[in-house]
Order: structure tokens, then sequence, then C-alpha cells
């Protein structure tokens, strides 16, 4: 079984890990819109062009179902992809009904880019769930760029989230919903930045088990593996198998050759370390 993950850039490598991990037997295919990214800045007519471009080219590559790794081209282009193309297609929402379903009296901030933020799906879903009106919004696209130029540097990371979250009242908050599959790369800088007992959500898991569900899998499985951070023996094991079973592209082009591999495991090792931030 061959499945194509596509993304607006490196945030995908997310679901290509969840997948891999529930998904032992299975190919992959990566596309990442590289040349396109950030899709949150981008107007809904673009993101649908760019979409359609993508799916276009995951379905002449042979897959058979395909994961939108991206809150935002989720947001603006799941429906019409659903309609245009025959194969199950899987896509993302901010975990803000999983916080919500923690039945604690705590507010959630969710964080995601300005498109995914200000779009009607995700309004949509607030006001089907949030009956206690507990749920906040904000919009961090710089985290987007910060990730794609591989900038992980606390500093950075720490002033953009001051001067973007400083003036945010966490007295009263629970849970911090990453809404933008690129934000799994600062968990480390946010841990730093929040209260201890903010607790984060993000929708990895919940997609993977549910393109589990479309591909006829049992997602019990396959449980959610725990990954020792100082087991580096286990990490390059898997490493290997992963990249070993995808083949990646950047807006269609092929990625290959030693300083992609080595790029690749760099984020892929840097996304199990983060995975096992709570």
């Amino acid at each position: 079984m061959k499945i194509a993950i596509y993304d607006s850039g490196i945030g995908g490598l997310n679901l290509l890990l969840e997948a891999a991990l529930r998904l032992p037997d299975a190919e992959f295919l990566f596309y990442g819109d590289t040349e396109h990214v950030p899709y949150g800045e981008k107007t809904p007519e673009e993101i649908v062009s760019y979409a359609d471009e993508a799916l276009q080219f995951c379905v002449n590559h042979r897959a058979e179902a395909v994961v939108i790794a991206c809150n935002t081209a989720t947001s603006m282009a799941g429906e019409y992809l659903r309609k245009r193309y025959d194969l199950p297609i899987i896509g993302m929402e901010p975990a803000a009904k999983a916080a919500l379903d923690c039945g604690e009296d705590k507010r959630v901030l969710v964080i995601a880019t300005q498109i995914t933020v200000e779009g009607e799906k995700l309004q949509r879903l607030i006001g089907r769930f949030d009956a206690r009106h507990l749920v906040d919004t904000r919009a961090l696209p710089g985290l987007v760029r910060l990730a794609e130029q591989g900038d992980f540097a606390d500093g950075p990371v720490l002033s953009y989230l001051e001067e973007t979250l400083g003036d945010y009242d966490f007295s009263n908050c629970g849970f911090l919903v990453l809404g933008c599959t690129h934000f799994n790369y600062f968990k480390d800088s946010l841990r730093a930045f929040l209260p201890e007992y903010v607790r984060f959500f993000d929708g990895n898991a919940g997609t993977a088990k549910q393109l589990m569900r479309k591909v006829g899998r049992d997602p019990e499985e396959q449980a959610d593996r725990h990954i020792p951070v100082e087991d580096t023996v286990m990490q390059q094991e898997i490493l290997k198998d992963i990249l070993h079973r995808t083949t990646f592209y950047a807006s269609g082009e092929l990625l290959c050759g030693e300083a992609w591999e080595e790029r690749g495991r760099i984020l892929l090792s840097r996304l199990i370390r983060m995975r096992e931030i709570r």
C-alpha cells in the first residue's frame, strides 16, 4: 500500500512519523510544497490551486490514500479535493475538541496560521464544541518560517513567543493546541515558555488513526509507540526504516542524495524528541 503525505513544507513529517510507526508495511510518498510555503499567507484560491496540483501528483504516482498534513490546506481545500478525487483523503483540524473533552474548566489556546485562525472551518469547530466559551486563538505565522529555515535555537524562538504570546494570561489556561504541524518542532521552546501545568494537544495521532480506519486497519493493532529519547539505537533503526520506505518530493522535485537524507534524518530525529514532550 502506498500512502501520500502532503503538506506545505516540512511540518508534514510529523504525520509521516506517526503513520509509519502505525503502518510498518506501508510505502510512503511525502510531498512538501516548499515552493509555496507558507500557506498561511496565501489566498484561499491559491491554496486550492496548490493542493489540487499536489493531489494530482500523488494520484499520478499511484497513491492509494492521501493525508493532507496541513491544517490550512485542509481548511481551504479539503472539501474540494474529496469531491474531485476518488480515493481516501484524510485531513487535519486543530485538536480543540480533544482538549475540551478533558472536561476541565480551563481555557484552551489554539495557535495556528492566520488563515486557519480566521477560517470558517475552525470557527465552526469551536462553535460546535465550545459551549463554555473556553477557546482562544492566536496566529503564530513566524514559527512556520523558523521551521522551514531550520532555526530551532531557543533564543530566536523564545523571543518570538514572548512577542506573540507574552500578553496572554496563562493563569487559567490548561491546554495549548498546536494547530499547525510546523509547530511541533518547537515543543521544547514552548515547554520552556509555558507554565508547567499547560498541556499540549495536536492532531497527529488522531489523524494517523483516522488514516488507518480509512485504509481498513484497526487503529488499535499498532499502539502509540513510546520511543525513549535516550535509546539512540532504537531511534536510528526507526529513522532508517522510515527513510527506506519513503520517497520525498519538494513541489514535485525528487529529493535524494546524502544531503537530503541527512536533513531528513535530522528533522525526523528532532520530531522523535519533541514527540515525548507533553
